[in-house]
Formats: C-alpha cells, structure tokens, sequence
C-alpha cells in the first residue's frame, strides 16, 4: 500500500495512491490524515488496503497524483530520530580528521532527536540565506512506526515497522562544529528534512525487503549527474529494529515516529549519498578536499527503484534557493 499527504492546513489530507504513482483516491471518511490513520492503524489500515486494491484494478474514481501537489507523508510527526547505521560514513568522517573509531559505535547505535515540526514535501525547495553555511545533501532509508512500549527486544520491534519512506536529511555543514563543540547537539546545522513523495508499507519492497533492512540501492543525482547508488541493505551495522529497540530503551514512542537510518553508505564505494564523504575520502586520497558544498540553483534528485526499474517511493527533487525570510 502506498500512501501520501496532500498539501491542506498543517497535517495535509491523506490519499491512497495506486502502485505506479499515477492516481490517487482522497479517503476523508476513513481518515482525514495520515497521523490519524497512525493513531488507529489496526482498525485503518484493512480500510486503506481495500482502497488500495479497487483503485491498482482501476475500480474506483481517482485524481491524478503529481509529486509537487504533496506535502511530506507526514507534515510534522511527534518524533523523529535519525540513526548513523552506516559505520562506513562515520569511520570515513572520523578519519578525515584523524579520530578513530571508538569501540562502543559497534555495539552502540548512534542517534539524535531531529525537529519535526515542520517537513517540507519531496519537491519543495531547500532554503538557505547564507550559501557559505554548506549545504549538503543526505540520502536516507526512515521507517514509520505504530505505539511501542518502552524496553521492546529488537526480535519483537520488527512487527511495529507499518511503512517506510526516503529521506533527504539536509545539513548545514560549516555550522555543525560550532554546535556540537559546545555538547548539545543540533540545532542550526539541521533545517527541515524532506521525505518522499509517499509512504510504502513494507510488501511493497517484496523480496529486497528483509523485516529489518531494505536491500536496494539508494540513487542520488546532483545536478543531473548520478553522485551515488550505494546499497541500502550492505554495512548497516545497526537494523532497523535494533534502531526501535534503542530509542525505546527508556520511554515509549508515539504512533508516528520517524527513525531514519542515516547516510546510507558501502564500504565498498559505489558513489557517495552526501558531499561531505566524498570531500573526506578526498582529504584521505589528496589531502585535501576539492569538491563543493551545494550553491543556490543546484539540484539534488534521489530515488529507489524496484527490480523493473519503477520508482517505488517517487523521486525527492529540490532546488537550493536564497531564503526569502
């Protein structure tokens, strides 16, 4: 099942959108939005595959869906949390500038609570008034989540994963030190994340689908040119259900909470997800970086294909652009 939000209010109206990415069937009288369909999934979900089904058999009216009427899946969620799963991203930063890798990450996920109050829609600009901030792209794997209790064991966290999505988790690169020197995590270095067009519930994925992992690559084409297509499923050293397990360590989450997996990345290299790991892996070849962070009028595109070449999320396409703020 494939769902999205359209751009309405603050928290969108939730469609039901037909496999090819073509058509779309607004569903008010099941629910208005997608965090109330969260709210109750059990009871909504059977309703929205139902859905689902009449409109991929083409037995139901139906709008056209176009990537730039939606907004995020979910507007604003009452949580994200993104993970570094991707070992391979982090001993390269860390390297870069002559750190190792300390023994805990191994067995100790790292992740850090995002803003959430306000994503923006997979074809909406990315903001910025300062191009000397850099600007960067993130390609990622998030999954969505129903109600989980606090102290779940990661083999029971599986069954909560209810649907998946892209992300491009943008940074402000050259403000991020600044803030993490003074020990409190982010805040200016993270402006809002984008998310695909829709929503996947995990059959959608069939056999590149594992309960844990999602074993396709990741595409990520800057301005047109392909940057990156690392696989999605390889060097994840943390799983999705041990990234549920960690945040629920010591309180519960709320249907609706994004985890994302961080900067999907290979050990072997098969092109990069974001600029700054192909500027480290510079620095270590040549001593010193010779490629750019993004600046206004670039494009950034990223996508995941099925094994026929479809596009299962829809595209994330934006722009830089000078904030008008």
């Amino acid at each position: 099942m494939k769902l999205a939000s359209l751009k309405s209010g603050r928290d969108g109206a939730l469609v039901v959108v037909d496999r090819t990415l073509s058509k779309a069937v607004p569903v008010p009288d099941i629910a208005k939005t997608f965090q109330a369909a969260l709210d109750n999934w059990a009871d909504m979900a059977p309703h929205l595959n139902d859905v689902y089904t009449t409109l991929n058999q083409d037995e139901c009216e139906s709008i056209p869906f176009r990537f730039g009427d939606v907004a995020s899946p979910l507007p604003r969620a009452y949580q994200w949390l993104d993970g570094s799963a991707y070992l391979s991203h982090v001993e390269r930063v860390r390297k870069a500038r002559g750190a190792e890798l300390p023994p805990q990450l191994l067995d100790d996920p790292l992740m850090y609570q995002g803003g959430s109050d306000s994503f923006i829609g997979a074809h909406e600009p990315i903001d910025a008034a300062d191009e000397e901030w850099g600007i960067d792209f993130e390609a990622e794997v998030a999954i969505i989540t129903d109600d989980v209790s606090m102290g779940v064991l990661a083999e029971k966290a599986s069954s909560h994963i209810k649907l998946l999505m892209l992300v491009n988790d943008v940074s402000f690169r050259n403000l991020i030190p600044s803030e993490l020197a003074k020990g409190f995590g982010f805040i200016n270095g993270k402006p809002s994340s984008a998310f695909s067009p829709v929503a996947v519930t995990p059959d959608e994925l069939g056999t590149a689908w594992d309960g844990c992992k999602v074993h396709l690559p990741i595409k990520v084409y800057w301005n047109d040119v392909l940057f990156g297509q690392a696989n999605a499923g390889t060097d994840m050293q943390f799983d999705f259900v041990q990234l549920i397990a960690h945040a629920a360590k010591t309180r519960c989450l709320e249907a609706g909470t994004i985890i994302g997996s961080g900067t999907v990345s290979n050990h072997d290299i098969k092109g990069f997800s974001c600029i700054v790991e192909k500027r480290v892996v510079e620095i270590i070849e040549k001593g010193e970086a010779s490629t750019e962070f993004m600046r206004y009028g670039d494009t950034i595109r990223i996508d995941m294909c099925d094994s026929d070449g479809n596009s299962i999320f829809g595209t994330i396409e934006q722009e830089v652009m000078r904030t008008s703020a």
